[in-house]
């Protein structure tokens, strides 16, 4: 497995992204779990969930407990996982998302996460998303006193424009550790954020990073070209899943870059894994740099 960093902890480059696992369609819990020991069997150390990632509004933190249900049932040395936990997003039960960027919400939150996850601080604790009736540079303010409280190791911000990276790495410094914003394939909006983030040293991890990738199979009926995209293509011509070159296109992105694909199969994120080990050439990255799925 190839390995990046988030501020000063030494991660997998492919990281497993937990919502899945909890939220609508989700498996039952003995798969949830069989999928969090596979990633671990992959050499995957990140982590990444929300206390929001529940589907009932009863439920606030349904994934991070499985995460740590799933963490102590394995039966290997987890010293070296990192979770990544989010607050400031609520889900009321009826499907609709709610944002919350209060300060002392914000502190709650990160202390119940903390809690839920069965650790004295969190590895690295991100705002899920700017509140537009909260001052930003009041949430973040929250972040910095967490980290001066010990509850976080380190702080992230997410689904953010470069004006608040560059705020936020500011009022921060050295605490901020990392960017989640959506970045795929099909969504390159954050393209000056990702730049931002590989000036500023600071890790980039794209959510929803299979966006515009089909989930055909390479054993499916029509084999792995039947989408026709250039992703497909080059994945048949190294006989791997569409996905895995999609993962790889994003780690050549930029050294920064470790992609959280979401997974509710073991089988998944054993696939997504493999794709620190792909090297692309030149020509194929500048052909996938160019195609946008259909």
């Amino acid at each position: 497995m190839q390995h990046r960093t988030i501020g000063d902890t030494t991660v997998s480059a492919v990281g497993l992204g937990a919502m899945p696992l909890s939220i609508e369609h989700r498996p039952d819990e003995q798969r949830a779990i069989a999928t969090v020991h596979a990633a671990l069997d992959a050499g995957v150390t990140l982590i990444d969930t929300a206390d929001s990632y529940h589907w009932h509004a009863d439920e606030v933190g349904h994934n991070e407990l499985l995460i740590a249900r799933a963490l102590a049932r394995y039966g290997g040395d987890t010293s070296g996982v990192l979770i990544a936990t989010k607050g400031g997003r609520g889900r009321p039960g009826d499907g609709s998302w709610t944002v919350n960027g209060a300060p002392e919400h914000l502190k709650h939150a990160a202390e119940a996460s903390a809690k839920r996850l069965g650790v004295d601080a969190i590895g690295l604790y991100q705002l899920h998303k700017p509140d537009p009736a909260v001052p930003w540079a009041e949430s973040v303010g929250a972040l910095r006193e967490l980290l001066a409280a010990g509850t976080i190791r380190a702080a992230g911000i997410s689904n953010v424009t470069t004006a608040q990276i560059r705020q936020a790495h500011a009022i921060l410094g050295a605490g901020l550790a990392s960017v989640q914003n959506q970045y795929s394939p099909a969504v390159r909006d954050s393209e000056p954020q990702l730049r931002l983030c590989t000036e500023l040293g600071l890790a980039f991890l794209p959510w929803s990073p299979l966006g515009g990738i089909s989930r055909s199979s390479l054993d499916g009926p029509s084999g792995p070209t039947s989408m026709g995209t250039t992703f497909h293509r080059v994945a048949a011509e190294h006989g791997v899943s569409p996905q895995q070159i999609a993962l790889a296109w994003l780690l050549a992105r930029s050294p920064v870059v470790i992609p959280v694909p979401g997974a509710s199969r073991p089988a998944s994120i054993t696939d997504s894994a493999h794709a620190a080990q792909l090297k692309l050439s030149e020509a194929e990255l500048t052909q996938l740099d160019h195609a946008l799925p259909n």
